[in-house]
This record gives structure tokens, C-alpha cells and sequence, in this order.
């Protein structure tokens, strides 16, 4: 999208409130007060290039082609991301939750491991949980390890799909683990297939139920910050619904489960606090009819 010499229309009040409704109804992400000093400028910043005089042309447009709306979302949605963002979340990864499942699972025949990235981005945080699994469990072959990394994002998805970084995002990428689990790729660094096929990227709107199986881990981090508390509910009995009894759930720095309408366990490892489904908990998880995709 090329950036126009034209000079658009100021974006009104009323205008940005059109725009916030069109994103809840098509996505459920709202964009409330507390974003509010962000939300305007990015917007105009997008009007800016997409080359639209108004807003009233730019909505049309958007509501025309899933193509444009998801770049305009993904253009409010964007969050500077890197391999092992949170380090500490990672250490919890590495030495509780994977030693703990390995233990539950061991004597299983097929031995599995299923983890989620809900809201995974450009596929830095799946990875960054593909090299933890692959330098943490002993005979990581001889699982099978599933990592589903889903995102509302398709443009952030196909970033991941390709699998190619560079510069900061690989900051925290030791030297031991870019030789392992990357090849130099032009000025970058493409992760090898045995990384690669450990992952399955999949658009998905997490305010539509979709059947996605029984999970070890959940990474949900900072995405619930951007729905309404009842969404926020929702959201969060789907995912202590989907977790094995005993399952590990992560979210952002800044979100808490106080309101959680479901009972989690809070577990310390450093400076990383998680959730917890309790062990005794039993759910009967149904399938749901899918509505992946925005």
C-alpha cells in the first residue's frame, strides 16, 4: 500500500466509533477508552495510505474485501514481537511445565504433547516454544508434538508460514540455538523443517468456537486485553475447558483471570506467574462447529 500525496478528511469522533463497531461485530476486539490514544492516530495513519480521501470511501472499501480489512486490523493489532519475549515464561516452560506433562504423559502410546499460541502473530512465540520443546525433552522424537499457532491475522500468518527473521526479533536467540534450529537464509535466518514441521498455523477468530482437541499448555499472551470483560469470560471457559486436567495457562504481564468465571490454580516458577487447571478437574469437551478465519 503506497502512501498518497493526497491530503484525507480529518477522521471525526463519530467516524472513529463506525470504525470500532464494524471491528467488534466482525472480530469482537474492542477498541475502548483506554486505547483510545493509539487507536486515532493509527487510523489516520492508515487513511494516510491507503490513498482514501475519507473515511466514508475507506469503510467501503473495507467492508468490500477481507483482504483490506485484515490489513487494517493487523495495522491497529500490530505489537513489536521477538523469540523468547518473556524470558522467564520461557524458563517455566523449560524447567515445570514440560517435565510435568513428559511425567503424565510418558506411558501413553502415542506419547503427545499439544500446546496452543493463541494469537501467535508473526510466529515468534511458536517457535520460541518449538526450540524450548526441542532442547528440553529428552528423545523429543519420539513424541508426537503439536504445536497449533493460530492468530486473526492472515498477512501476520503468512510472516510465520515463511518462517525467515532477522535483526531484533532474534535478540534472544542464543548462538548454540541458531545453529540448531536455523539455516542463513540471504540477511536473514529461516528455521530448519524439523522446527517447522512441529508447528500447524491456522487463521482463527478466537470470538468463534472452534473444536481444537485437548491441550498440555496454552500461551495466550496479551490478547485478552482487547475484548470486553464477557468475551474475556467466554473466552477464557473455552480455554480451561481445553486444557488436560493439570494444563498450564499463560497470558500477559498486565492480564489477570480475577473475573474468571472458571477455577485456576496461580503457580510461581522466578519471576513467571501461570495458571493452573486444577488435576481434579473433569470436562466433557464437545465438538464445536468451526468458524475459524474473520
Amino acid at each position: 500500500m503506497e502512501k498518497s500525496s493526497t491530503v484525507p478528511e480529518p477522521v471525526t469522533k463519530s467516524e472513529l466509533d463506525e470504525l470500532r463497531t464494524l471491528i467488534e461485530e466482525r472480530s469482537a476486539i474492542l477498541f475502548d477508552a483506554s486505547r483510545e490514544r493509539f487507536f486515532a492516530p493509527r487510523v489516520n495513519e492508515y487513511l494516510r495510505e491507503s490513498g482514501e480521501s475519507n473515511v466514508a470511501s475507506l469503510l467501503k472499501r473495507i467492508r468490500g474485501s477481507n483482504v483490506e480489512y485484515d490489513r487494517f486490523l493487523n495495522c491497529l493489532l500490530t505489537q513489536e514481537t521477538s523469540f523468547f519475549r518473556y524470558p522467564d515464561v520461557f524458563q517455566a516452560l523449560e524447567k515445570v511445565v514440560l517435565p510435568e506433562v513428559q511425567s503424565r504423559n510418558k506411558w501413553r502410546d502415542p506419547r503427545v504433547l499439544r500446546i496452543w499460541s493463541a494469537g501467535c502473530s508473526t510466529g515468534e512465540e511458536a517457535y520460541s516454544i518449538a526450540i524450548t520443546v526441542a532442547d528440553t525433552l529428552p528423545f523429543a522424537d519420539a513424541w508426537q508434538i503439536e504445536i497449533l499457532a493460530t492468530d486473526i491475522s492472515r498477512e501476520a500468518l503468512q510472516v510465520a508460514e515463511r518462517g525467515i527473521y532477522s535483526g531484533r526479533s532474534l535478540s534472544n536467540v542464543t548462538p548454540q540455538q541458531l545453529e540448531a534450529h536455523f539455516k542463513k537464509n540471504g540477511n536473514g535466518w529461516q528455521v530448519k523443517p524439523r522446527l517447522r514441521k512441529m508447528i500447524s498455523f491456522a487463521p482463527m477468530n478466537l470470538a468463534r468456537s472452534v473444536y481444537v482437541g485437548r491441550m498440555d499448555c496454552i500461551f495466550c499472551m496479551n490478547v485478552l486485553m482487547y475484548f470486553s470483560e464477557q468475551r474475556r469470560n467466554e473466552l477464557l471457559q473455552r480455554f480451561h475447558d481445553t486444557l488436560e486436567p493439570g494444563g498450564c495457562f499463560f497470558v500477559g504481564h498486565s492480564e489477570s483471570l480475577k473475573s474468571a468465571p472458571v477455577k485456576f490454580e496461580k503457580a510461581v516458577h522466578g519471576h513467571c506467574q501461570y495458571h493452573v487447571k486444577p488435576a481434579a478437574a473433569k470436562t466433557e469437551l464437545k465438538p464445536v462447529a468451526p468458524g475459524s478465519g474473520s
